[in-house]
């Protein structure tokens, strides 16, 4: 008779630890299949791309968010197969070295990669306007700093008769 008042007891225990698992895992969030466009939060850290080129290790996997003047839209870096990027579908950019105010120099250590139908809607973009970008540092090939931009925003742009005497 102890046997089975163990064996019972036992089972028990089995059962209500196993439904204890089982709400558990009920009430994780899940998708929301009816609404696709629905993300989770992704937070973004500010970032100086003068440390971020120092130590592109740190900077891996992590998402930051940069300010910086755009310098020229480019090819460079599109096509490399350890950290492919397709020239079809990206386009790079290159901002401007902030450890030089005098010269508009680009800081080539530094690939970005922008989706071309958004790169497309700022075409109008001169060399030292300002802008801020958010996205994810995927590669440190070449111990350069390889990032997919999510967000782009023009701050601010030169006015029009100062683009044009240049």
């Amino acid at each position: 008779m102890n046997k089975f008042k163990s064996f019972i007891i036992i089972l028990a225990l089995a059962l209500g630890i196993g439904f204890n698992v089982d709400a558990a895992t009920t009430t994780q969030p899940s998708l929301n299949l009816e609404n696709p466009i629905q993300t989770a939060h992704v937070s973004y850290m500010a970032a100086n791309p003068l440390d971020m080129i120092a130590r592109p290790s740190f900077y891996l996997n992590k998402n930051v968010k940069i300010r910086a003047k755009f310098d020229k839209f480019s090819t460079l870096g599109l096509d490399y197969t350890p950290a492919m990027r397709s020239s079809e579908d990206y386009i790079s950019f290159l901002i401007q070295r902030p450890d030089v105010p005098d010269h508009n120099i680009p800081l080539s250590e530094m690939k970005i990669f922008l989706k071309r139908s958004e790169a497309e809607k700022h075409i109008d973009l001169n060399s030292g306007d300002e802008i801020e970008f958010s996205g994810k540092v995927f590669s440190k090939a070449l111990g350069d700093i390889w990032m997919d931009v999510d967000k782009f925003v023009v701050l601010t742009t030169k006015p029009k008769n100062e683009k044009e005497s240049k």
